[in-house]
């Protein structure tokens, strides 16, 4: 509990480290992209999950208060994984700028000179992300809707939802400092594996980060900032740097 603890705020230290010297001006175009595409999603989500709510048949009314949600998440996974690969290449700049601020040296595997180079290598790095939730994803969507009409046990829909979103969100923002370090995705899972509560907890605040209004606009950056803290207190600690 208290890694789980630790990774959370680890997270919300975040906000802290986004503020510091030198760092600013890689926060901008991740805050953009995901202002501008949570707006879009925002408006979409209404208009259509309104329109489908309406067209269920009378007698499947009862599943209402189900697939408003479900369409929710869908809708919000979509476009995070949109806003993450759009945003993948500043984000590792963003990661490897506080990295270098927390430990005083750059990592040796990004060039911020070659954004070519960057930009292909993390878009590779979100397709393999996105291919790990999509797996997933469908098969919750199957034990949802089966435990949907099983008493007492389909009131842990929420809270099965709500760990994927944990895991998945730790997956992909460790995946920055991690990948800037030359470790591919399957080393990232294989990571929080190893670091399992503490990156669960990081995970837990950035799922309440963006499940709030106006905060969920920074979540992105400081998710970025977050998890690259973690990495690296994680780092130190098994090389024995106190």
């Amino acid at each position: 509990m208290f890694s789980y603890t630790k990774g959370f705020l680890d997270c919300f230290s975040g906000f802290r480290l986004l503020f510091s010297s030198g760092i600013k001006r890689f926060v901008l175009i991740p805050f953009i992209i995901n202002l501008g595409l949570f707006y879009l999603a925002a408006i979409l989500l209404n208009e259509q999950v309104n329109r489908w709510l309406e067209e269920i048949p009378n007698w499947l009314s009862f599943l209402q208060w189900l697939l408003w949600p479900l369409f929710a998440i869908t809708m919000f996974y979509t476009f995070t994984i949109f806003a993450n690969l759009i945003a993948a290449p500043f984000n590792s700049l963003l990661s490897a700028k506080i990295e270098a601020m927390l430990t005083g040296r750059k990592p040796e595997d990004i060039n911020s000179d070659n954004f070519f180079r960057l930009m292909t290598r993390t878009t590779m790095s979100e397709a393999k992300k996105i291919l790990y939730a999509f797996k997933w994803f469908l098969l919750l969507i199957i034990v949802t809707i089966v435990i949907t009409f099983i008493p007492v046990v389909n009131i842990t829909i929420p809270f099965i939802w709500a760990v994927f979103a944990a895991w998945f969100f730790a997956l992909e923002y460790n995946d920055y400092p991690l990948a800037n370090r030359g470790h591919f995705f399957e080393d990232v899972k294989t990571y929080n594996r190893k670091n399992r509560m503490r990156s669960l907890g990081l995970g837990t605040a950035v799922f309440i980060m963006t499940s709030i209004p106006v905060v969920n606009f920074f979540a992105m950056p400081v998710a970025v900032a977050g998890a690259t803290k973690l990495t690296t207190r994680i780092d130190e600690k098994n090389k024995g740097v106190s």
